[in-house]
């Protein structure tokens, strides 16, 4: 490494975020950058530990993190781009979006802060766009070989970049009416600005992929028309079908799916016309989040974006730690206490929760009937269970309910039907070690194979299947 005792003479640097009282008040991000002498510094940080568990424990699209972190050191801005992208294809995502596993498995994560991976991936990305030097890569040569994608998410654009990219005619069909998937109407504009999308979108266009929107395969065109019509199918569709919460009171209105919440908000931002019946907002209003992920921190930051009266979001599992346990050691992915930017910004956490019943007035919720529960410790490596605890019950008052509770599986309609393809006891797509699925010439991958999951598993997986599709359609010359 460039700096080998870097990480001896540079604390680890944050990137500065904007204020909480002033990003409240727009749905823009607020996430800053660090200047270039100071993420030169944080780059040095990289130390040379040998088995860079970052790499090949953390990452789950194997980047290759030492290689580009000391090119940043060394000046070679360039370079970082081209190693960046040789296993990521939207760095400038997963700079925005991942968690960050690999910085938890950097091996200062022992016993010191870790290097800043994320956001440094993202300053290389960014910075490649600024120079000018991300452009589109279209193939030398045409197989004439066409390749259906269903689902536009970061999985089917993974693929269809990658295929379109090794010569095949590929065609990205998406219900929705924008490109995009869960990037662009599941994921707040304050965290991902919808125009990064369209920058890639231009790139993958001019490499030759075509766009299909307001397409709902098995219902529009028929999956027979696409086995016609195409010589591959690929099937990323994500895994959509929400976890429900059937207790009393479910029916009352007031109580929504948190991704219509949060779709509803981005087609506002998009300068969609939002009808009175659709109409769905959080302003002046006693909020309740029922699940503590990612998506329940997400309708946080909507809600006091949107001008709730209060928020309070419950989980049913109990609160982390602080810190690691000892059966959760580095470098595996740390269960602790964590607090998200939205969470930051204003609300109520309740752990250890169990939601009994809605209670309605008029036919719209008016408060939650919840209990307090404990968890036991498993036993013989069996999974913890719970009990109410005597005399904890309590209610929560509230006119709009979030349900964000995660997703089930792939939805399992028309597509899935008339293609007869195999599920396992899960609901996900079974697929084989080249991505495809049961039916000959049928691929899929991402969330709709392995169940909802991060960002950059979706982007890893799509490379595997598009490496699979393309011997198969190889073999068949």
């Amino acid at each position: 490494m460039g700096k080998v005792n870097g990480f001896m003479l540079y604390p680890r640097e944050n990137p500065p975020k904007e204020s909480v009282e002033s990003r409240i008040h727009h749905f823009n991000e607020f996430e800053k950058t660090l200047s270039p002498d100071r993420i030169k510094k944080q780059a040095a940080r990289c130390m040379d530990c040998g088995i860079p568990t970052c790499h090949n424990f953390g990452c789950p699209v194997k980047n290759r993190i030492p290689e580009w972190n000391d090119m940043v050191y060394r000046n070679q801005w360039k370079i970082a781009l081209d190693l960046l992208h040789a296993t990521n294809n939207f760095p400038e995502f997963t700079g925005r979006l991942c968690p960050a596993p690999c910085e938890t498995a950097c091996t200062l994560s022992i016993n010191e802060e870790p290097v800043t991976i994320k956001h440094i991936e993202l300053q290389i990305v960014e910075r490649g766009w600024k120079e000018g030097w991300i452009v589109p890569e279209p193939p030398l040569y045409k197989t004439h070989k066409r390749v259906a994608v269903i689902g536009s998410g970061p999985a089917g654009l993974t693929v269809a970049q990658q295929l379109v990219r090794l010569g095949h005619e590929v065609v990205i069909f998406e219900k929705s009416d924008r490109i995009g998937g869960l990037l662009r109407y599941g994921i707040p504009d304050f965290k991902l600005n919808k125009q990064l999308i369209n920058r890639r979108m231009n790139q993958m266009q001019e490499e030759g992929v075509q766009f299909e929107v307001g397409v709902d395969v098995g219902i529009d065109i028929s999956s027979r028309y696409l086995q016609r019509s195409f010589q591959a199918i690929v099937l990323t569709t994500g895994s959509n079908v929400p976890r429900n919460l059937d207790i009393p009171g479910r029916d009352l209105d007031g109580i929504h799916y948190a991704m219509d919440f949060l779709i509803l908000q981005n087609k506002r931002i998009a300068g969609d016309l939002i009808s009175q019946k659709q109409e769905m907002t959080a302003k002046g209003k006693d909020v309740v989040v029922i699940g503590g992920g990612d998506t329940g921190s997400d309708c946080v930051g909507v809600c006091r974006r949107q001008g709730a009266k209060s928020i309070v979001q419950i989980e049913l599992l109990p609160v982390p730690p602080q810190h690691r346990t000892q059966y959760n050691p580095w470098p595996t992915w740390p269960n602790v206490l964590r607090t998200s930017s939205s969470q930051e910004e204003g609300c109520e956490r309740l752990w250890g929760i169990l939601t009994k019943a809605f209670v309605g007035e008029k036919g719209r919720i008016f408060k939650l009937r919840c209990v307090r529960i404990k968890w036991d410790e498993p036993a013989n490596g069996g999974q913890s269970q719970f009990k109410e605890i005597p005399g904890s019950e309590f209610k929560l008052s509230s006119d709009l309910v979030l349900l964000a509770m995660g997703f089930e599986h792939v939805e399992q309609g028309p597509l899935i039907q008339d293609l007869q393809i195999c599920c396992d006891e899960k609901g996900n797509i079974i697929i084989d070690q080249n991505g495809m699925t049961s039916v000959p010439g049928v691929f899929a991958g991402g969330d709709c194979v392995r169940g909802a999951s991060l960002l950059v598993h979706a982007i890893y997986q799509g490379r595997q299947v598009a490496e699979g599709i393309h011997r198969y359609l190889k073999s068949s010359d």
